[in-house]
């Protein structure tokens, strides 16, 4: 059999990339998108076929991701919960559209990814999938019976007793899932809603303490609902949210600590930054009041919240969420 697995090369896919090896004598192809995390994918495709991948794709999807996902959103005007800019909920159809993309490229019949069971990851991944090929299999390790790995103490010596090359220490104090439009902090001991996250949460937003005491006007230029140009400047997508990420990074805007439900109804609490995504958000709005009719304004407003909860719970290519799209934009 063959298997194309969504791979970061951390501790829990290259122990998935290894298992899926021994429990099901699989050829392993590998897929890595770069939505813009920052992270270091160089020696990424050597990590993976030292760990056992017959194939490894690393692919640079920031352009694509910010125009025909994150631009369209904030059309859209998505928030969800009143808060959440949806910055991790966006990158997930991406992913899994091209990871079943490969899939048929390589004639495999499955796909798998390391979503848990209990997040809403598992849902994005397999929602998206099943409405590009509904006949495509998916492994999901952490919903397997044959998945007997309890902790990250036994992914890690899983990893050591195979040689599996990775990085890491059983000491974490919280995840994050990083791309170009948002970072993301979230369980470990940000799961107690009293303690305050540590200071190296700020990773793209500055401290308001220590934003500059001088304002900064910014103009955006947006064409039929979408952004293109900045100050003045015409900017690919990519470019464009990098450019307001940076602005709004260095005056601390986009900064929210929330406690969110998730599709399962599990509470889950999240520090999230979305510097650029939150000054495109509110200049979308307020151009729109100025733009748009009161009762035309109205009336979308009452659909917002359908459309958010689509993308939040894995539906961006449901028939349902273009429609609303239509709708809405």
């Amino acid at each position: 059999m063959k298997v194309v697995l969504a791979y970061s090369g951390g501790l829990d896919t290259s122990c998935i990339l290894t298992w899926l090896r021994e429990k099901y004598d699989a050829e392993v192809v590998t897929f890595c998108a770069d939505l813009g995390q920052e992270e270091e994918l160089t020696g990424l495709h050597e990590k993976a076929k030292a760990t056992g991948a017959v194939k490894s794709y690393i692919e640079d999807m920031t352009e694509e991701f910010v125009r025909d996902f994150v631009f369209p959103m904030f059309q859209a005007n998505a928030i969800y919960e009143n808060l959440y800019l949806l910055g991790t909920s966006i990158a997930r159809p991406l992913i899994a559209k091209r990871l079943v993309e490969i899939a048929k490229e390589e004639n495999a019949e499955y796909i798998c990814h390391g979503a848990t069971g209990k997040g809403n990851d598992q849902v994005r991944f397999e929602l998206t999938a099943y409405a590009i090929n509904p006949s495509i299999k998916i492994i999901a390790p952490w919903r397997s019976p044959d998945w007997t790995f309890k902790s990250r103490t036994d992914l890690i010596k899983y990893a050591e007793e195979r040689k599996i090359p990775i990085s890491v220490s059983a000491a974490k104090p919280y995840s994050m899932d990083r791309n170009l439009l948002h970072i993301s902090f979230e369980g470990g001991i940000l799961e107690d809603p009293w303690v305050e996250a540590p200071p190296e949460t700020h990773v793209l937003t500055t401290p308001l303490e220590k934003t500059p005491d001088e304002a900064e006007y910014v103009i955006i230029e947006f064409e039929k609902g979408i952004p293109v140009a900045v100050n003045g400047k015409r900017l690919s997508p990519a470019n464009l949210l990098r450019e307001l990420n940076r602005l709004g990074g260095k005056h601390g805007i986009g900064r929210i600590d929330i406690v969110e439900t998730r599709f399962t109804g599990m509470k889950d609490r999240g520090i999230y930054e979305t510097p650029g995504g939150t000054i495109l958000f509110h200049a979308h709005r307020a151009m729109e009041t100025i733009c748009m009719d009161r009762e035309v304004m109205s009336l979308r407003d009452q659909l917002i919240p359908q459309y958010s909860n689509m993308i939040y719970n894995g539906f961006w290519f449901a028939p349902e969420r273009e429609f609303l799209q239509a709708a809405i934009t």
